[in-house]
């Protein structure tokens, strides 16, 4: 009986003999996965008990090393991967005094606008009328809150956020530019129109998180348009402040409701006073947008630009004037209120199959969203109001949801607006208005305060996806070795000029 002892003893040994070097291998091999660095650095271990499945990113050299987070650890299960936001906590002065002394400021009137910035921004709630607003997520909006509603869906609904910066693949700066310069627009020298801006950069210029790509992965949010924040001179009757010809701000991205020609101003939406809460509203709404009669062949809200030399306004009231029952006008001229209330552009907008959408005070206006909500067929004039503007909302394509009658110059006006509009086939107004329809979800902003999940691609997320591709092609110039700022912030002088073959616009950003 001893052989067959002795047999079962080595069997034992040499068993955890093996077993012994197998966990001596894996040790090691997890030792040298972990704590491994092309470069002497220590990498970032992210807790195994969160993360069991990690992947670690090597550096290349001292520039795409910031952009790889430092061999950190990343998380291939991480659904926010790519697209973490890192949101400054600047000082009070920047963003929440300004909503403090809404008192000093006005919307270009002789209006308070401190109404405007309740609800988060939205305005007070509007009570259905007469059936035209169907539900209650309307408010009384103001164009210019941009910036505020923007910030507040970033702070209550985005699920990527990160108070770690060297996460971030987008660092967010919360300066309501918009609101500080609407205090200074008027009878104001221009270095006290620059003096927010210039404490902004200096404050945002000794940041660690500024050096990493010094400023190209910043972008801020506004609710003007961009040459509000584009004065090239400092003489004193010159309009707006230099915010963005300041040098460490042409290295972050801006956007506004209306962008200007330089690289680094993007367009994105106007608000609207839609803001709905959850998806069945949403539905609702586009369902009785398909139903609804529409007794008018066209309709503009507006009032004539007189002062403008080479405004078309005064030429499209008279021939709407001219049209009877064919076109329905809303006069929008200082002094009315029939354009304050929503419902009452809803109801004209509504009842209309086609609206007409010249240039306002400077290219866009916020009418072009007004009447995608209500279904109603954008008719536009000039490339710049929407076609070179909203580039991450709207189709490329824009014979798909418009119509384009361009007008180079007010002497050579030859448009028959009726008789163009009457020679659409009801086959192409059918497929044109379910296009608009279809668009509705991307030219609105959800309700900050809402809750729901089942909302998405809005026009809040559409900008968000923008700015976080924009911030990764500079991040792959940067591994490839190119510089970064070649056309980053350049000039396009022929981004808002007329194809001389009248086909789609070749703007990219």
């Amino acid at each position: 009986m001893e052989k067959p002892m002795m047999f079962c003893s080595q069997q034992l040994w040499f068993a955890i003999l093996v077993s012994f070097v197998l966990c001596f291998v894996l040790l090691c091999f997890d030792y040298s996965a972990l704590s491994g660095s092309d470069n002497g650095n220590d990498d970032f271990i992210a807790p195994l008990s969160r993360n069991p499945l990690v992947v670690v990113v090597n550096q290349t050299d001292s520039i795409t090393s910031e952009l790889t987070r430092e061999n950190r650890v990343v998380d291939v299960k991480d659904s926010c991967l790519g697209q973490y936001i890192y949101v400054h906590d600047l000082p009070r002065k920047f963003n929440e005094d300004l909503i403090k002394n809404c008192h000093l400021f006005t919307r270009g009137t002789e209006r308070n606008m401190c109404p405007y910035l309740v609800n988060l921004g939205l305005g007070s709630g509007i009570q259905n009328h007469e059936m035209v607003l169907l539900n209650d997520s309307w408010f009384s909006t103001s164009q210019f809150m941009l910036e505020v509603i923007f910030h507040n869906r970033l702070k209550n609904n985005y699920k990527c956020l990160t108070n770690d910066s060297s996460l971030a693949s987008a660092i967010y700066v919360p300066f309501y530019a918009g609101l500080d310069i609407s205090r200074r627009l008027w009878g104001v020298s221009t270095s006290e129109r620059d003096s927010s801006a210039l404490d902004l950069v200096n404050w945002l210029s000794v940041r660690p998180e500024w050096k990493k790509m010094w400023g190209r992965d910043h972008f801020l949010v506004v609710g003007r348009i961009s040459w509000d924040f584009r004065r090239q001179t400092d003489n004193e009757s010159d309009w707006g402040s230099k915010l963005r010809f300041l040098p460490e701000s042409k290295n972050m991205s801006m956007l506004s409701i209306e962008s200007s020609s330089w690289n680094n101003d993007i367009a994105i939406p106007y608000p609207t006073c839609f803001h709905p809460s959850k998806e069945d509203q949403i539905l609702q709404w586009q369902d009785k947008m398909r139903r609804q009669r529409r007794n008018h062949l066209f309709s503009f809200a507006g009032a004539p630009r007189p002062d403008l030399q080479d405004s078309i306004r005064g030429k499209i009231i008279d021939q709407c004037l001219v049209s009877g029952s064919g076109c329905q006008l809303l006069d929008c001229n200082y002094g009315a209120t029939n354009c304050d209330n929503p419902a009452n552009v809803m109801k004209v907008f509504q009842s209309s199959v086609f609206c007409l959408q010249p240039p306002g005070d400077s290219y866009t206006r916020r009418s072009i969203f007004d009447a995608i909500l209500a279904g109603c067929i954008p008719v536009f004039f000039h490339p710049g109001t929407a076609y070179a503007q909203y580039l991450w909302h709207l189709p490329k394509n824009y014979t798909t949801y418009s119509l384009y009658m361009p007008v180079r110059e007010i002497k050579d006006w030859k448009v028959r607006i009726k008789e163009t509009l009457l020679g659409i086939s009801e086959d192409r107004v059918v497929e044109l208005r379910e296009e608009v329809i279809r668009l509705i979800p991307r030219i609105i902003y959800v309700d900050p305060s809402s809750k729901s999940e089942s909302i998405e691609d809005d026009a809040f997320d559409l900008s968000v996806k923008g700015i976080l591709e924009r911030i990764e092609r500079v991040r792959e110039l940067i591994r490839e070795g190119k510089d970064p700022s070649i056309g980053f912030s350049d000039g396009d002088d022929y981004k808002y000029t007329f194809s001389p073959y009248g086909g789609e616009l070749n703007v990219t950003i």
